[in-house]
């Protein structure tokens, strides 16, 4: 494949993705991930997908716009490295202990 059509090959992978997390469906986001699925934050910190999926079942975390560009695609052999830019809307609902 040449690395536009990689780029749209990864593209709507990236679009099934982002559907599925505006639909605030953890259903639906299992679907497209893998069972040892992590979030970077934009600070790098990492939120495992237990917690991801916590606050958005309890509502704490709601999506309305989840937008991905694909900026490249690397193959290493059987592995594809894809670096892009999400851009998302969200409602984080903050809670007081």
């Amino acid at each position: 494949m040449t690395e536009k059509e990689l780029k749209a090959y990864f593209h709507q992978i990236e679009e099934n993705f982002n559907r599925a997390v505006v639909s605030n469906s953890v259903n639906e986001i299992k679907k497209c991930i893998t069972k040892d699925w992590i979030l970077v934050d934009s600070q790098g910190g990492i939120i495992p997908q237990e917690r991801f999926f916590q606050v958005v079942e309890q509502g704490m975390l709601s999506h309305s716009t989840m937008t991905k560009e694909i900026l490249r695609v690397k193959i290493y052999g059987a592995i594809a490295l894809v670096t892009s830019r999400g851009k998302n809307t969200r409602k984080l609902a903050r809670t007081r202990n």
